[in-house]
């Protein structure tokens, strides 16, 4: 049986591919429900410095799979409070699973990345995208709104103008107009996407585990919250990281002029 999402790790990488390329990764319960349980899996693994998502085959992700709207509109008649759970109980539990992901995260970005698809890819910390790549906020074609967290993550992305932009318009964005708007950091030619991503991403696998992951975290949360509760949280984040091995190990390696040997546990 098929894995809807593929998890391979090299070393401190691991690299989650969306594996239904029928449907172009279609965001389905089954890619929902693995992409759970494997940052679950990460959150617990110490080992893994960086998180690689992309997509089987032609694309990264198409979003929502349009065909099955159109059946669900036929066949059922569902009520607000259900269709408001289906959200909460479904698709939501990415942008949540991936705003907790401890480890830093690349959107390796192959063809298009449309709805969903697009939002995903935003709720990476890093975008690098193939020259094929385009992005669509797309959810005014069918008639809907983003449904899973694309108002949240766009603008933090692209800045509120150019995501108001994106949504209300629909228009795709190629892979230069996203480097040029800050969607994504850089392109890369389409056989060299998953080589480049995964050179990024040793080397930051590479840093030390636990102030990485403190970095990540601090960076996330400081841009919600005030100046000095952000100071105050970043001198948390020092007590824990100076009490580590690992800061140890580093200052010992700069004095001695040797690469430090870091933990991994």
């Amino acid at each position: 049986m098929t894995e809807p999402v593929k998890y391979e790790q090299d070393g401190g990488v691991v690299t989650l591919t969306l594996n239904e390329p029928d449907t172009r990764n279609a965001i389905s319960p089954a890619i929902i429900e693995s992409m759970l349980s494997h940052i679950a899996r990460i959150n617990a693994d110490l080992t893994v410095g960086c998180v690689i998502v992309t997509g089987a085959g032609e694309g990264f992700s198409s979003g929502g799979n349009v065909k099955r709207m159109k059946e669900r509109n036929t066949n059922t008649e569902r009520t607000p409070p259900e269709i408001r759970r289906y959200y909460t109980e479904g698709i939501q539990r990415i942008p949540l699973a991936m705003y907790g992901l401890e480890a830093p995260s690349i959107a390796a970005v192959n063809g298009a990345a449309v709805g969903a698809g697009c939002d995903l890819a935003t709720m990476c910390d890093i975008r690098i995208a193939a020259r094929s790549a385009k992005f669509g906020e797309s959810f005014l074609r069918v008639g809907l709104v983003s449904g899973d967290g694309g108002a949240w993550f766009l603008p933090r992305a692209v800045g509120l103008s150019k995501a108001y932009e994106m949504t209300f318009t629909g228009d795709f964005v190629d892979a230069a107009e996203a480097e040029r708007i800050g969607l994504v950091s850089r392109v890369v030619d389409d056989a060299a996407l998953m080589d480049e991503a995964m050179t990024l991403a040793r080397k930051i696998a590479a840093q030390p585990i636990h102030a990485l992951r403190l970095s990540k975290k601090l960076i996330r949360d400081s841009e919600h919250t005030n100046l000095p509760t952000a100071l105050d949280m970043a001198a948390s984040s020092q007590a824990l990281a100076q009490s580590t091995y690992d800061h140890k190990e580093a200052v010992l390696a700069f004095n001695e002029k040797r690469k430090p040997k870091f933990e991994r546990r």
